[in-house]
């Protein structure tokens, strides 16, 4: 089990991503949009500058849904390695069976 701390940090960092990607895509666009003044553009860098860190999408870790485990993920299921293991033997993945060979 991963700490909580960390799983919540990681919870906070989506909801703020989640809620600054209209204005950071709007001021990406306007930073990469060459036909406008340099100093629109340097503004649109410098409030970019300015919105919180954590607000990137980029600072969002894939956790396993069930034990916040932050590696070793299977992006298809939201599962770590461990976890779908186990739930795979268990029979509770459809479609899923145990190789043997």
């Amino acid at each position: 089990m991963a700490k909580i701390s960390a799983v919540n940090r990681n919870a906070k960092r989506e909801r703020m991503a989640n809620r600054d990607r209209a204005k950071r895509t709007a001021l990406k666009n306007i930073i990469m949009d060459r036909s406008l003044p340099v100093e629109d553009r340097f503004d649109a860098s410098l409030k970019l500058a300015e919105l919180p860190r954590n607000g990137s999408r980029v600072r969002v870790r894939l956790r396993c849904k069930l034990t916040g485990r932050p590696r070793a993920n299977y992006r298809k299921f939201e599962l770590c390695r461990i976890a779908l293991r186990d739930l795979a033997s268990n029979g509770q993945i459809p479609g899923m069976v145990k190789s043997s060979w």
